[in-house]
C-alpha cells in the first residue's frame, strides 16, 4: 500500500504483537520502521527520526512498552489460561479480532481492526460493567495516526453480547488497534 497504510499496519502489527501473549522480540531498526534489513556492518538509520512517520512509530514503541510494564494484565499471565480469553476470532467478514488480557485485578479488552475502513458502533461483549478507557489508540495523531477512536473511553452497557452479560460500542480505527483497560471502582 501507500507510506500511510504501510505505518499503519505496523502501528497494528506491534500493537498486536504488545497485547497477543508471549515474549515480545524487536530487533534492531524495527522501533524506528527501518526500511531495511540491520547490517553489522552500518550503522542503523537514525536520519530516519527527522520523519514524523518514523519518529510516530518510535513513540508508539516506547508507550507500549510502558504500557506492557504498568498492566499486569498484559504480562502476568502470559502462558497461563487465565491471562487470555478469546472475545471474537471469527469475524472474518470485517476482519476484526477481539481478546481479553487479565491478571489479577486487571482486565483489558483488544480490538484490532485488519481493514483500512473504520468501523462505527462496533460492539463487543465484555464480562465486567464499569467504564473501560482507551489506554491506546495505535490510530493517534501522536503516532502519526488519523486520531479515529473512543474519546478516551466508554461505559459498558448492560447488553448481552457475544455470551458476555455486558458490553461495549466503539469505534475502531481503520488498520488499527485499540486497547481498553477496565477502571478500578473503589
Amino acid at each position: 500500500g501507500d507510506d500511510w497504510q504501510r505505518f499503519a499496519n505496523l502501528r497494528l502489527l506491534y500493537a498486536y504483537l504488545f497485547s497477543y501473549p508471549g515474549k515480545k522480540h524487536l530487533f534492531m531498526g524495527s522501533e524506528i520502521a527501518s526500511h531495511r534489513e540491520w547490517n553489522h556492518d552500518r550503522s542503523l538509520d537514525w536520519e530516519l527520526l527527522d520523519e514524523p512517520n518514523h519518529r510516530g512509530v518510535m513513540r508508539l514503541v516506547q508507550d507500549l512498552n510502558r504500557l506492557y510494564q504498568s498492566s499486569p494484565a498484559l504480562h502476568r499471565h502470559d502462558f497461563e489460561p487465565q491471562g487470555f480469553e478469546w472475545i471474537d476470532c471469527h469475524d472474518a467478514e470485517q476482519s476484526v479480532i477481539s481478546y481479553l488480557r487479565s491478571g489479577s485485578d486487571d482486565l483489558c479488552a483488544v480490538v484490532l481492526n485488519f481493514t483500512p475502513v473504520p468501523r462505527f458502533n462496533y460492539r463487543i461483549g465484555v464480562p465486567q460493567a464499569g467504564r473501560y478507557s482507551e489506554v491506546f489508540n495505535s490510530d493517534s495523531r501522536y503516532y502519526g495516526g488519523s486520531d479515529v477512536g473512543n474519546l478516551g473511553g466508554v461505559n459498558a452497557d448492560k447488553l448481552s453480547w457475544m455470551g458476555r452479560p455486558y458490553s461495549l460500542r466503539l469505534t475502531l480505527p481503520p488498520l488499527g488497534g485499540i486497547i481498553l483497560r477496565r477502571e478500578q471502582t473503589s
